[in-house]
């Protein structure tokens, strides 16, 4: 198996990043424009509710003091104008929430399609080489950064902008000179909020990554509890484990003290603004008094209420402003999560360059009158090969051919060496080693989960170069049943089904009677209709060893490969079960793994493989008569055993 990598390796480039961001949310023009318009007329409420300070203080509070008669009526107006307008921000907002939280969780939907389906185009080598606990991740933690960014922070964001925007333009028009005073503070802040911004996106990309490093190891140990209790690893296990959560909780330590940080910062900040600004705006207002002309007007020519209005301004500013130091966080949070989404997305997939495909003979040929097959091969409903060029077929014999293949996962290290097989229709072959001899990777090279360099030898089916072969009609033909069973939540029916979903309730209990497991399924409470979850942990693996036996007996494969499809059995068991075995492999090509050697004394040949070179090949008599390596992992009688 190929070495596991440490970790993914993520893209930094931000503004890739947003722009495939982007890229989703364009698939919601028309409320975008809705969320713009509700974002206009909220911050447009507020602006004009604070712009009315000032009438409220120089048309009727002020001139109220010493005053007798007093014009309630035209303050009570100002009064209800007021609420009116901070009532239909209210109204606008809460339509641009409802908005958001929309377009953010269609957004997300298309994101996890794009990533499901992109896990399901991507090799094995990509499994073999990531854990699923970061695999999980993405959808867990990552998606629910950009969850929280899009229902959250961007439209936070789009009203800060706007109302940061509207209330420049209104306090350039009160007073210039303050207006620039406002600028040379904020310019001080934003100094400060990028270095800390800075440090914040390593810190929060660092703490994603140790997020997925620790749900890796947690999801492997759970796995694996048995084997950490037999051998008594749990010291070690809970060691590891300390390790990894402390270089999450340094991680989440350092984010979250940079996120902190950041909001405290720019509030003291906003609170030096306000008394800065509320200062020197005193002094404008005493100078505009007694001045006239140009410094007058630079000034604002201030009044009371002029300078309550701007100084709210001054408030409202330092808000938005606030909130999106605040809110970077999450961006920046929410852009390392998507970084390593599209890390994924734009993994390369597994490529299917292959024409020639399987289909059946008498359909192909009642379809199409121009398709000529051998009369008797027509009437029998069997398998062919369908040429992409002349759409000919050619019968599917089962014929498969290792010719001098030599294969390594990495370039540095060969795993098979020249290897040579001849299969011919209906034989057997069974490959035998020790672990690591190269036994499973023959078997991943003949189901294309790896494929043979070009310069590297050929392996060819039915005289068909396999990279010819279109994946699906290749594994199509292919029947397996891997020492390491997988069930699916579902029925007992549904799971054997699961080799062929056309396969009628009548073929679903025949293949089961083929595998032995019609007696134990029968006695369940339900029988075939007993729900399994948790890949089946209610049965045990010999229980489960069986179902993925008949689950490939109901694919009824032209082809079968039998990986250690036995570890899991009792040797009763194993007795009963191999007349059916015989007998589904009878007429097919079969290659068969194993380290119980009593299962492939039946097989036409036996190749013998050591550290990736075929030492030995032969039938059973015949190796046995040799006493070479095969008579002693049959034996364990080491007579002549040649290393």
């Amino acid at each position: 198996m190929p070495p596991r990598s440490k970790g993914f390796a993520k893209p930094k480039n931000a503004k890739k990043t947003i722009s495939r961001l982007i890229s989703y949310m364009g698939k919601f023009k028309a409320l975008w424009i809705l969320v713009l318009l509700c974002v206009l007329i909220s911050s447009g409420a507020g602006v004009i509710g604070s712009y009315l300070i000032k009438p409220a203080l120089n048309k009727y509070i002020i001139p109220f003091i010493g005053q007798t008669s007093h014009d309630f009526t035209g303050f009570a107006h100002l009064l209800f104008g007021v609420m009116g307008m901070f009532l239909v921000g209210v109204i606008a907002s809460w339509c641009n929430q409802r908005l958001m939280m929309y377009i953010s969780t269609h957004l997300l939907y298309n994101v996890r399609c794009d990533l499901f389906n992109k896990l399901e185009k991507l090799p094995i080598r990509f499994y073999d080489a990531h854990t699923h606990g970061e695999l999980m991740s993405r959808f867990t933690n990552d998606t629910d950064t950009l969850r929280e960014m899009m229902s959250q922070t961007i439209p936070q964001m789009f009203s800060s902008i706007i109302t940061v925007v509207a209330i420049f333009v209104m306090m350039l028009i009160m007073s210039p000179m303050l207006t620039l005073v406002l600028i040379v503070i904020m310019i001080g802040v934003f100094q400060i909020v990028k270095i800390i911004g800075k440090k914040s996106a390593n810190a929060f990309r660092q703490n994603q990554k140790s997020i997925g490093e620790l749900n890796g190891f947690i999801e492997e140990m759970i796995e694996g509890q048995k084997v950490i209790k037999v051998f008594n690893h749990e010291p070690i296990a809970k060691a590891d484990f300390a390790v990894l959560n402390e270089n999450l909780r340094k991680a989440g330590t350092a984010a979250m003290t940079y996120g902190g940080v950041m909001g405290p910062v720019a509030n003291n900040l906003s609170h030096a603004q306000y008394a800065i600004i509320a200062i020197i705006g005193s002094i404008f207002m005493i100078i505009g008094q007694s001045k006239a002309g140009f410094l007058n007007w630079f000034t604002g020519m201030l009044d009371l209420g002029t300078l309550a209005a701007f100084l709210q301004y001054t408030r409202s500013f330092s808000q938005p402003i606030g909130m999106m130091s605040q809110q970077a966080n999450s961006i920046l949070n929410a852009l390392a999560g998507a970084e390593r989404i599209f890390a994924i997305i734009d993994e390369e997939e597994e490529v299917n360059e292959g024409k020639y495909t399987l289909v059946n003979a008498y359909e192909a040929t009642v379809k199409n009158k121009e398709l000529k097959l051998v009369q008797s091969f027509a009437k029998t409903g069997e398998w062919a090969w369908k040429n992409p060029v002349d759409n000919s077929l050619k019968k599917m014999q089962g014929e498969v051919v290792f010719d001098h293949v030599t294969f390594g996962y990495t370039p540095e290290k060969t795993v098979l060496h020249d290897i040579n097989i001849h299969a011919k229709p209906g034989m057997k072959i069974a490959l035998v080693g020790s672990t690591g001899s190269g036994k499973t990777t023959t078997i991943n090279l003949l189901s294309r989960f790896y494929d043979v360099p070009d310069d590297c030898g050929q392996i060819t089916y039915d005289g068909i170069p396999i990279n010819e072969i279109d994946k699906d009609s290749l594994r199509r033909s292919l029947g397996m049943v891997q020492q390491n069973t997988h069930l699916f939540t579902g029925t007992i029916k549904d799971n054997i089904r699961y080799g062929n979903l056309d396969a009628s309730d009548a073929q679903v209990y025949e293949a089961a009677r083929l595998a032995n497991a019609d007696h134990f399924i029968r006695h369940l409470e339900n029988g075939y209709d007993t729900v399994i979850t948790g890949d089946g942990a209610s049965l045990s693996q010999g229980q489960r060893q069986l179902l993925a036996i008949a689950r490939a007996a109901v694919a009824n494969p032209p082809v079968l490969i039998l990986d250690e499809a036995t570890s899991s059995i009792d040797t009763r068991t194993e007795a009963l079960i191999e007349k059916g075995m015989d007998s589904l492999m009878e007429g097919r090509t079969s290659f068969v793994i194993a380290h119980r050697l009593s299962t492939v004394r039946n097989a036409d040949e036996i190749i013998v493989l050591e550290h990736g070179k075929i030492i030995e090949r032969g039938s059973h008599d015949q190796l046995i008569a040799a006493k070479g390596r095969y008579y002693f992992l049959y034996t364990g009688n080491r007579i002549t055993l040649d290393e």
